[in-house]
């Protein structure tokens, strides 16, 4: 009997102990997930599809990786996205924005080469060599192309976070999120979007310079020119 109370009084004890630890794992859950219910919020209605967006003189496509030089199967589909768009007359410029920091790894000539293989003029198609992040894409886009109203294309998963930070870095923008089966790759990008999602209220808080900055380039405003005399 007397066995059986101290086991009473041990659990009794524990129990608020058990309820802490259970209310501290909440606040932590909710915390880690604040700012990916932002990215939600702050797009509203501003996600869709070639058919539904809005026209704006520029596309953004964000890099994806490569296979073998070669645009992988998710930055394929973006840039078919992105040639719908143009194709459509929804519009008139498309930059390509990611990672060339080492001589081995290409993406923007990358997307040049497949979109001017598929019928986009050259001068239409600007390369952003600088883009290693979401944010340094929409920042970059906008100080250094002058880019202040877009189109920005790429999976579901991941245009809401682009949305957000291309608003902070100055660019009145509306996305087309790009269909994907919800396989193994579309599950990774989803669950790499949680801390993504942190880092990206920080950014759009903060506001940093990106990685590199570099003067202002004339590519887009010669794009632009280049459509208004067609």
């Amino acid at each position: 009997m007397r066995r059986r109370g101290g086991r009473l009084v041990a659990a009794l004890r524990q129990r608020p102990a058990q309820r802490r630890a259970f209310q501290l794992g909440t606040v932590l859950c909710s915390l880690a997930l604040a700012p990916s219910a932002w990215l939600w919020v702050s797009a509203g209605d501003r996600v869709g599809t070639v058919e539904s967006v809005p026209a704006a003189p520029v596309a953004v496509v964000f890099g994806a990786g490569l296979d073998d030089g070669r645009p992988s199967p998710y930055l394929e589909h973006r840039l078919v996205a992105a040639l719908d768009l143009y194709r459509a007359g929804k519009v008139q410029a498309i930059l390509v924005t990611g990672d060339n920091g080492r001589d081995s790894y290409d993406e923007p000539d990358a997307m040049r080469r497949y979109l001017i293989e598929h019928g986009v003029p050259e001068v239409r198609v600007v390369g952003d060599y600088a883009g290693f992040d979401t944010w340094d894409s929409c920042t970059r886009a906008r100080r250094v192309f002058g880019v202040d109203r877009a189109v920005l294309v790429s999976q579901d998963f991941h245009v809401r976070r682009a949305l957000a930070l291309c608003a902070a870095a100055g660019i009145d923008a509306h996305a087309v999120a790009v269909p994907e089966p919800h396989d193994v790759t579309w599950l990774y990008g989803g669950l790499r979007e949680v801390p993504g999602a942190g880092k990206a209220a920080v950014n759009a808080w903060l506001r940093p310079d990106p990685v590199f900055l570099g003067p202002r380039e004339e590519g887009i405003p010669r794009a632009l020119a280049d459509a208004a005399r067609r």
